[in-house]
């Protein structure tokens, strides 16, 4: 199963970057049992935040997805840290928690959300169908637009 996902991520024209380490006082993931949670990933692009800025405000939809894409990469870089380089014991991508900042009369987080779920189901298949929540929030570290946080159930 690594080979497929190294291969979509490959025609999808993405490298995963080094997962990010953490910027304060906690890990950037969990392993517990049968279970692997990350820490919120930021849009970050080659160390620099892509997207900053709050939806609805100074921030279109298609920046917001964009930077829900990259979130998403950065979860499969974290994912592939704590899994000793192996994607192939993801089992399934359980949930997503969502981030977006917003401006107050914002409401299409759902639609943002969307960046990270379809390039997730694209990369991991039906392994990457997951539940998610998608929240409005005012501000978030760095000024970034998104931030996610991943949970899924490994081998």
């Amino acid at each position: 199963m690594t080979e497929a996902i190294e291969e979509r991520l490959r025609a999808a024209g993405v490298s995963l970057p080094d997962a990010a380490a953490p910027a304060a006082n906690y890990v950037s993931y969990v392993l517990f049992g049968s279970m692997l949670q990350t820490s919120g990933q930021l849009p970050l692009d080659a160390g620099r935040i892509a997207v900053s800025g709050k939806l609805g405000a100074d921030v279109a939809l298609e920046d917001g997805q964009r930077a829900a894409r990259f979130c998403a990469i950065n979860i499969l870089a974290q994912a592939k840290a704590a899994l000793g380089g192996d994607l192939g014991r993801i089992r399934r991508l359980l949930k997503l928690t969502v981030f977006v900042a917003s401006a107050s009369t914002f409401t299409e987080q759902h639609k943002v959300a969307n960046g990270a779920s379809d390039f997730l189901v694209e990369i991991l298949g039906d392994l990457g169908k997951h539940a998610r929540s998608a929240v409005g929030v005012p501000s978030l570290p760095l000024d970034a637009a998104v931030e996610i946080e991943a949970l899924f159930e490994i081998a």
